[in-house]
């Protein structure tokens, strides 16, 4: 289901239950723990993407994998490699066309509390704000927006994107050795690039598995520092050769 935050898909997935319950079978037997959601809610980091590309997302068969990108503690950024093969060795003698996205990051820290350091309301709605009433998400969004208009003014108190480590982990991508991820650090990571950066782990996974279905080749990249999106913005597509 999708949450429909940031006006993004806001209804029901067409996820192949049947499918989706083998895949995570298979990367089970593959030594990698993970488990399954029945009633899973997804934001507009994984619906926007197919929305653009096909629009209605009760029509185009999807399944949703969640990366922990957010919170602490995190697996080795390893892991999160060895977890994208497996789903790339299970697709990868499927009779069907398949895609794999990986969205979020790059460099970026926007306004979000940390548990460490939040107040008894943020606590609150980071371990219990699943269903916001429209009026608190409203406010939440407004907060983040409002952030990144004085982030482009040069106003915002948070921290600065940064280019050089971006282009950085899009070099890896387009290397085709994926074993290069593994030299990502969680501590380092927050420390250069923003607590939000973990969000490349979805992009680690989504390259991890297209490897495991053979070499690839990036056939078109963008990239711009964008601080209206308070995020390091990056556009890749990658084909098996």
């Amino acid at each position: 289901m999708g949450t429909g935050d940031y006006n993004s898909w806001d209804g029901p997935i067409n996820v192949p239950t049947t499918i989706s319950q083998d895949l995570a079978e298979f990367v089970i037997s593959q030594d990698i723990d993970t488990a399954i959601s029945r009633k899973m809610e997804v934001d507009h980091g994984a619906v926007q993407p197919v929305e653009i590309m096909y629009g209605n997302l009760s029509d185009k068969p999807m399944i949703p994998i969640f990366v922990n990108s957010v919170a602490r503690p995190f697996v080795k950024v390893s892991r999160v490699r060895k977890f994208g093969q497996a789903v790339g060795e299970f697709f990868k003698n499927s009779d069907k066309k398949v895609l794999f996205i990986g969205s979020g990051g790059l460099s970026h820290d926007p306004p979000v509390p940390q548990i460490a350091t939040a107040t008894e309301e943020q606590r609150a709605f980071l371990t219990d704000g699943r269903k916001p009433t429209p009026e608190a998400r409203a406010a939440r969004q407004q907060r983040t927006i409002d952030t990144a208009v004085a982030f482009a003014k040069g106003e915002a108190d948070i921290m600065d994107l940064n280019p050089e480590w971006d282009q950085a982990f899009l070099e890896i991508c387009k290397s085709g050795d994926v074993t290069g991820f593994d030299a990502l650090n969680a501590d380092e990571m927050d420390a250069v690039a923003g607590h939000s950066s973990h969000e490349v782990r979805t992009w680690v996974a989504a390259y991890s598995a297209l490897k495991a279905c053979g070499d690839y080749e990036v056939t078109y990249e963008f990239y711009k520092p964008i601080k209206e999106y308070i995020a390091g913005f990056g556009v890749t597509t990658a084909v098996i050769k």
